[in-house]
This record gives structure tokens, C-alpha cells and sequence, in this order.
């Protein structure tokens, strides 16, 4: 049987900790950043864990 292809797509967007868990960007943060509060954009900057809800189909697309 071949191998699974990590979807590249994911590969980019996503991160592993070190304890397993997998990172996310927060969206709203690359475009019309004008009309944010500073507060907003701070906030937006910071890396969030996935949501456990979401974890299947990511773990999917990485082939965990």
C-alpha cells in the first residue's frame, strides 16, 4: 500500500507542541487591519491550541 500525502495546505497552517497538541493562527489578522484596535490586533497575534472538535479531520490532513 502507498504512502499518505500530508495535505499541503494544512502542512503550512498548522503546528504541533511538544506535548501533542496541535497550534492554529487566529484568523482576521492579515488584511484591513486599519479599522482593529491595537488590543485586537494583539490579540490576534498570538497562537491558539485546536479546538477538540476540529482535531479528527486535521489529524487527517497531517496523517498523525
Amino acid at each position: 500500500m502507498a504512502k499518505l500525502k500530508t495535505n499541503s495546505g494544512a502542512k503550512k497552517r498548522f503546528a504541533l507542541t511538544g506535548s501533542g497538541k496541535i497550534k492554529r493562527k487566529h484568523a482576521y489578522h492579515s488584511h484591513i487591519l486599519t479599522k482593529k484596535t491595537k488590543k485586537q490586533k494583539r490579540n490576534l497575534d498570538h497562537f491558539a491550541i485546536l479546538e477538540k472538535a476540529n482535531r479528527v479531520q486535521v489529524n487527517e490532513l497531517l496523517v498523525l
